[in-house]
């Protein structure tokens, strides 16, 4: 583990909700040593440092103190401690994969380009977490005018089995990766995986449980644990 892959890795968590609250009209506030988002009363903070200095760390408990709804404090150094605010934390393996050659997918996979794309996307996505968002919201239509954000759909049998969210700013983060309960174990996701590895960049992203098998055997390695703060689970 490296510190400059941290780093890269909490730049690249900050650029994916930073775009998703731009694309709803939210706020976003950009520190040294972190980065806030919310809207519609969620609020969402990646630590960009491993040590926050005393006016940041004033700030980010201002923040805090301000948020109406659900919070989530990322912090892939593991320095910061919020359990004196009260907030709980959970640990979630933090993988990176460098680029290296790949198969063919195995199912067609599309790149959103149009309103009624992001719409299929988006319910896929709802679907295959549940995430508690209303269709419409989790993926609005401005995120297509961003060049860093890419959404893929897997197909098959003619249905949309599986999407995900990219965000490449030099390096991939992936991002809300999921099948379809009704096309899972049929080799939706890691179809879709070799689509998002085809770049020449690498790809980072933080495990679930469930998924961490599916990286682990596409070459991804993992570099450290990120901390999440908050009050909800993570999607």
């Amino acid at each position: 583990m490296t510190t400059a892959t941290l780093d890269v890795s909490a730049r690249n968590t900050a650029s994916f909700w930073e775009a998703l609250a731009w694309a709803r009209g939210g706020e976003v506030v950009r520190r040294p040593g972190f980065a806030a988002t919310s809207w519609s009363g969620l609020s969402r903070i990646v630590v960009l440092r491993p040590e926050l200095s005393p006016d940041d760390r004033a700030e980010l408990e201002r923040l805090l103190a301000a948020a109406e709804g659900a919070v989530r404090v990322q912090d892939v150094y593991r320095t910061l401690d919020l359990s004196d605010l009260g907030y709980e934390s959970r640990s979630l393996p933090l993988m990176v994969r460098d680029p290296a050659p790949l198969p063919t997918p195995s199912v067609e996979i599309t790149r959103v380009a149009t309103a009624a794309d992001l719409a299929v996307a988006e319910r896929v996505i709802i679907e295959g977490f549940p995430v508690p968002e209303r269709p419409g919201l989790l993926l609005p239509g401005p995120l297509l005018e961003r060049p860093d954000v890419d959404v893929l759909i897997a197909w098959r049998d003619g249905e949309a089995a599986g999407a995900c969210f990219v965000v490449d700013d030099g390096v991939a983060g992936l991002y809300w990766m999921t099948t379809s309960p009704a096309h899972r174990s049929r080799g939706v996701g890691r179809a879709l995986m070799y689509a998002v590895l085809d770049r020449p960049a690498p790809v980072v992203l933080t495990a679930s449980k469930a998924g961490r098998p599916l990286y682990e055997s596409l070459g991804f390695r993992t570099v450290g644990d990120a901390a999440w703060w908050g009050d909800e689970p993570v999607a």
